[in-house]
């Protein structure tokens, strides 16, 4: 069994706005903002395997290749992904086998995250419930889920 999986939002600011004829690119280049890089460099130095959860994709690899988009689970639309894709991606891309899940980012990741996993009957962590963005990118920074210093 693995030990820790995290779950990181995308991003409202993408790599398109600055070079819209870019094209596809990795999920993980894919988003600019300071929250994403945050919590992107969280994951990478912490879980054993990461994913993004996006609007439009739902629960993505780092490596996929996406295209631009505008989906925000603010404002759902046709295109914004439903719970019922994010529970079979969870089964599909082998998430289930996880000691420990952290999901970072706000309330609309989190709701999605703890009722896609609570299918299967797993809990999920949200260390940054409730923190407006900024104090939680200063946690983020600070905080290790092993308890180290």
């Amino acid at each position: 069994m693995n030990e820790l999986l995290v779950i990181i939002p995308c991003g409202k600011s993408k790599i398109w706005k600055k070079a819209p004829n870019r094209g596809q690119v990795k999920a993980r280049n894919a988003y600019t903002g300071a929250p994403f890089k945050v919590n992107k460099e969280f994951a990478e130095k912490f879980a054993d395997r990461w994913m993004i959860l996006s609007a439009r994709y739902g629960f993505i690899d780092p490596d996929t290749l996406i295209n631009d988009y505008e989906e925000t689970f603010l404002k759902p639309g046709p295109n914004t992904v439903k719970l019922e894709t994010l529970i079979q991606q969870i089964k599909d891309k082998d998430l289930l086998g996880f000691r420990r899940i952290i999901c970072l980012g706000g309330k609309a990741y989190q709701e999605r995250t703890a009722k896609a996993f609570g299918y299967y009957g797993i809990s999920v962590e949200f260390p940054t419930k409730g923190m407006p963005i900024g104090k939680s990118m200063g946690f983020i920074k600070r905080y290790d889920p092993f308890g180290g210093h």
